[in-house]
This record gives C-alpha cells, sequence and structure tokens, in this order.
C-alpha cells in the first residue's frame, strides 16, 4: 500500500439544496491539503423538477423509485447541473475538479437492482471489484478531485442511479488498496444523536457493537440506518477512519474535532 493518504468526502442531505451552506462547504473542501475525492447526492432538485416536467417522485423507504423517465431526470440534475455547479464552485477555490459519472473512463460499473419486494426501476447496486481504481489513480495522480455524482453504468450503455452513501463507501473500499483511505459523510446534523432533536448530543465514537445496541433501543434509526451499516462495512474491510457529521463544520476535521468517529470495537 502506498503511504500516500486520501479523503473520501460525501456530501448530502439539507446542504446540497442551499447554495449558500455549499459554498461554505466547498471553500472547507477544497483547504483539505493532499489527494480527495467528493461525492455527492442530488439533494431534492431531481424531484422538484421531475414535479415541474408532470412526473411523480415515488420513494420507499428513503430510496427512489427510478423509471425511465425519472432516470431522465435524475442524470440531468446529478451528472449535468449539480455536478457542474459544485465544480465551478471548486474552481473558484483553486481546487482542480474533475465532475465524473460512474461511465466516465469506465470508473464504476454496476448492476440493475434485481427485483424482489419492490420494483426499484434503473436503480443500480455496484458490483464488487467494479471500482476502476487505476483510472481514478491517474486522475489523483495528475492533480485533479474527482467529483463523483450518483450516477453509474453497467458497462452495456445503461445509466443507473446509484446511492451516493454506497458509491462512497464503494470507492473508499477499493482505493483503500492503494491508499491510506478515509472516509467522511457529511451532512447538516453534527454528526450521530442519542436525540435528532439536540445537535449537542453527538457520539463522539461509535463501534459496531454499541451501534446495534442504540439501533434495537431506537436511537439511532430512519436514514442513519443505511448510512452507518455502509460505513461499518468499509471500516470492516480496510477503510483507516469513518466519521460522520456537520459540513459546515469539515474544517475540524484536521484538528480531531469533526463529528462521529466511528471505530471497529
Amino acid at each position: 500500500m502506498s503511504n500516500s493518504t486520501l479523503h473520501i468526502i460525501k456530501i448530502g442531505g439539507n446542504i446540497i439544496d442551499d447554495s449558500g451552506q455549499l459554498a461554505v462547504f466547498l471553500e472547507k473542501f477544497a483547504a483539505i491539503p493532499g489527494k480527495k475525492i467528493l461525492v455527492h447526492g442530488g439533494g431534492k432538485i431531481a424531484t422538484r423538477l421531475a414535479s415541474d416536467l408532470g412526473l411523480e417522485a415515488k420513494m420507499v423507504d428513503g430510496r427512489r423509485i427510478t423509471d425511465e423517465k425519472m432516470l431522465d431526470v435524475v442524470t440531468m440534475v446529478y451528472a449535468g447541473l449539480t455536478s457542474k455547479n459544485i465544480v465551478a464552485t471548486l474552481q473558484k477555490y483553486n481546487c482542480d475538479a474533475l465532475g465524473l459519472s460512474g461511465a466516465d473512463a469506465n470508473v464504476i460499473k454496476a448492476i440493475r437492482r434485481p427485483v424482489k419486494d419492490i420494483d426499484y426501476g434503473f436503480a443500480g447496486d455496484i458490483l464488487a471489484d467494479s471500482v476502476n481504481t487505476l483510472s481514478i489513480k491517474k486522475f489523483l495522480d495528475a492533480g485533479f478531485t474527482p467529483v463523483f455524482s450518483a450516477i453509474t453504468h453497467n458497462g452495456n450503455g445503461q445509466l443507473l442511479n446509484t446511492n451516493a452513501d454506497t458509491i462512497a463507501s464503494s470507492l473508499a473500499l477499493a482505493l483503500s488498496e492503494l491508499y491510506e483511505t478515509s472516509l467522511i459523510y457529511c451532512f447538516e446534523k453534527n454528526g450521530v444523536l442519542t436525540d435528532i432533536r439536540d445537535e449537542d448530543s453527538v457520539i463522539e465514537s461509535i463501534n459496531f457493537e454499541s451501534f446495534e445496541k442504540l439501533k434495537s433501543q431506537g436511537v439511532i434509526n430512519e436514514g442513519m440506518i443505511p448510512k452507518l451499516d455502509n460505513a461499518f462495512n468499509a471500516i470492516s474491510k480496510g477503510v483507516k477512519n469513518v466519521y460522520i457529521g456537520n459540513a459546515l463544520n469539515l474544517h475540524l476535521f484536521q484538528q480531531g474535532k469533526f463529528g462521529t468517529c466511528l471505530a471497529i470495537k
């Protein structure tokens, strides 16, 4: 493994929908030294645009049902509008960013999610060993900062909508073979909270055993569960550190004071 460090940072939640907060976050992201990758979700912009076009956005357990028309919308928003706005802002802060989907340079392949109880449409699940680490390394070595949208492809010309948290953890897992990798999830909360209404109730460190206990007690629920599932999977397979915290506090990461730190034990 290279001694070089890599930070993979995922931005989501309401930050994407607030241009002012997003700009503040991107300035902090640009200031992080060394090799880094940004992964972004789409926020609520795709839902608003779909409504403007007369399309109904359908969600099940927080995951979007992506039919053919909705795939067009999320591709336009995630890989187009949102991606290019983020890249343009990072250039403003002297961060030479490169907006990518999974199809670009064949970096991330996925398969259409099999239909079980629910048909998620053109939702993509990332296959093991489907992250093209050598292509990503070329971008990083050339001094570029890759910015990944939540769009992948199946290698046969079909684009797919893939959960951005999953993309971030899959990149971290694959690239941990080449770099000392940290995975950082940024959103609008200060970290994993014991009380969702109290931003000061941050759990500074959490391991898998305590996560399972808090989940069974209902302290941790809803959208935080898949985020933590992805995070613990990553840290158990070679990712050095995983953090979850407030996007606007990203500058505290270098000081070791950022959000919740996940530990194996």
